[in-house]
């Protein structure tokens, strides 16, 4: 009897031991070292714990290597609820059901943070610490983020496998200063604060300038520095906006979308090369390029111009 007990004891903690091995795996460890410093930023200023960010990107993406992610750079499972930018279809609850899609990995963890933070939700969970990290597991389980009734365990047990929990009081090697600590006020705010719809257009994302708004305080909403902003609109960082005005997000294209290719734009009265330019998302020098017109030009009503 002692001899057979000893035996299953012995096979219970070889496969324990087993277990361990399975779960810490290459692919898991290379996915921390490409994205923990996006994690620590996105901590930085959201307040989301990078073990948690990390934890749900791992167990969302299947480390980087999902449809998802290597279609959509969508690494946390996001469906379009409020969406309007690029989508991937995917079967998951229902099929071919509608998820959000991404230029880039880091434009999926600035959403990702952005989805936890402006949502009325998930407001209770910004009162827990950044190093609580079992409490936003659970937290994000009985918020609803996902379905699976082991979510909660999953997270913590992925984060305490490859100690993800480190990553909870440090920087990044590009930001060299203390965790900056958001308050709940501020997260408050954020809740409440109705931010800007984000819409696409000609393989950009785009948005409409509120009254009072500056190239500043979009940045920051958006994680798009005020330079780069005014920079991928032609203008300086200090100009005025005006209530209505686009605000492209990322590098325009040198030409407008391809339904326009046959087409010519009419000049209105009020137009300008610039506002052309901005209602298609193209560069203005490509504009003048196109119609093989020099800056000096002055264009008039009935003027027809190529935008493709």
């Amino acid at each position: 009897m002692k001899r057979t007990l000893l035996i299953c004891v012995c096979l219970v903690l070889c496969a324990n031991a087993s277990l361990a091995q399975v779960r810490w795996n290459a692919d898991f460890q290379a996915y921390i070292d490409q994205y923990k410093d996006i994690a620590i930023e996105e901590m930085m200023t959201y307040r989301i714990p990078a073990s948690i960010t990390l934890a749900q990107g791992l167990l969302e993406s299947g480390a980087g290597k999902s449809y998802l992610s290597t279609r959509g750079n969508n690494h946390f499972g996001i469906k379009c609820n409020g969406w309007t930018g690029k989508t991937i279809r995917h079967d998951d609850d229902k099929k071919q059901e509608k998820f959000r899609a991404y230029d880039s990995a880091r434009e999926s963890y600035e959403d990702h943070s952005k989805f936890l933070a402006y949502r009325e939700r998930y407001k209770k969970l910004f009162d827990l610490k950044t190093t609580d990290y079992v409490g936003w597991a659970n937290g994000l389980k009985e918020c609803g983020y996902a379905t699976n009734p082991q979510y909660a365990q999953r997270l913590i047990s992925i984060i305490e496998t490859y100690k993800l929990y480190q990553y909870d009081t440090m920087t990044t090697k590009q930001n060299n200063k203390p965790v900056q600590t958001v308050t709940q006020t501020e997260v408050a705010k954020r809740t409440s604060y109705q931010i800007h719809p984000i819409k696409a257009y000609n393989q950009n994302y785009y948005v409409y300038a509120r009254k009072g708004d500056s190239y500043e305080s979009i940045g920051k909403e958006v994680g798009v520095s005020a330079a780069n902003l005014a920079k991928y609109n032609e203008r300086e960082k200090g100009d005025q906006l005006h209530e209505g005005e686009v605000v492209y997000l990322r590098k325009k294209q040198k030409k407008a979308d391809r339904k326009y290719k046959n087409q010519c734009h009419v000049v209105a009265q009020g137009e300008s090369m610039y506002s052309i330019s901005q209602k298609y998302g193209m560069r203005l020098a490509s504009l003048y390029k196109i119609n093989h017109l020099e800056p000096s030009y002055q264009i008039k009503v009935g003027d027809l111009l190529k935008v493709y």
